[in-house]
């Protein structure tokens, strides 16, 4: 793969992630304030109470999920710097094309793809 185009790619995805990031972050702490309002669980109906449970979940989930996926595109813009983009961390063969393309933030060769890399 190209090195300007990944750069370009990763630097937009990262971006997009940040904007998402700032999104579900707001998401979160109005979902977390409703769910500890004044009034918590007291007086609330069960069922809006648990509704307000699972909203604060899946927020703290998606901000998570997103800061996972905003911190893979780091190291690998930070590999592009370091000059070892495209090359596998397990095993440093060249990372094919087509898995780079899908999934621009990989770190691993087909073979290694389900091996942890410890950054």
């Amino acid at each position: 793969m190209d090195l300007d185009r990944a750069r370009e790619l990763l630097t937009a995805e990262l971006a997009e992630l940040e904007e998402r990031a700032r999104f579900a972050e707001s998401s979160r702490v109005e979902a977390s304030a409703d769910t500890l309002g004044q009034e918590g669980a007291l007086g609330q109906h069960p069922g809006d109470y648990g509704t307000e449970v699972n909203t604060t979940m899946e927020a703290e989930l998606s901000v998570d999920t997103i800061g996972g996926q905003r911190r893979r595109v780091i190291e690998a813009i930070d590999r592009l710097d370091a000059g070892s983009y495209g090359r596998c961390a397990v095993c440093g063969r060249d990372i094919d094309d087509e898995r780079l393309e899908a999934r621009l933030e990989v770190a691993t060769c087909r073979e290694h793809a389900d091996t942890p890399v410890v950054t």
